[in-house]
């Protein structure tokens, strides 16, 4: 990735509605140039797709929690059924794959503290792959909405 490809994805990350002549009018370039290295880094899987950020709390889940799990046995099989499961949860927003003393880092948004406390013991701690669980309340999220590549070393 160049400078240019790099201002593309700060812009876009700033505001992915912009059209394409407004972003290329912010860098200075022409609209067909703009037009062809957003579809150049589209097709190199660097711009996956467009979202909307929505509040979580418009869609009732106002309250968020981190929750490791201990898995065993530790094999492959179990791991990819953990994994498709868990993202398969209504309640489960991101499933994380670690390495350490934990094996998923599942981020969970609900209704309240009671749906909380039900998810863990009607859902995971059912699971006979799950050896062990634990479970933070998310109090507050800030999120670096436009990260820059990072130099290489």
């Amino acid at each position: 990735m160049d400078e240019l490809d790099s201002a593309i994805i700060r812009l876009l990350q700033t505001d992915a509605r912009q059209s394409n002549r407004e972003l290329a009018r912010q860098l200075g370039i022409a609209p067909s140039t703009c037009l062809e290295r957003v579809r150049a880094l589209t097709r190199r899987g660097v711009i996956r797709g467009y979202h909307a950020d929505i509040d979580p709390a418009a869609l009732n889940r106002s309250v968020q929690a981190m929750v490791s799990v201990q898995v065993r046995p530790l094999s492959r099989p179990v791991i990819n059924a953990f994994k498709s499961s868990a993202a398969a949860m209504p309640e489960v927003l991101s499933v994380f794959v670690l390495a350490g003393g934990d094996d998923f880092l599942l981020h969970v948004a609900v209704q309240d503290l009671d749906h909380l406390h039900s998810f863990l013991l009607d859902r995971l701690s059912k699971r006979k792959e799950i050896v062990g669980f634990r479970t933070s309340v998310v109090f507050q999220e800030v999120q670096n909405a436009v990260p820059e590549r990072l130099p290489d070393a």
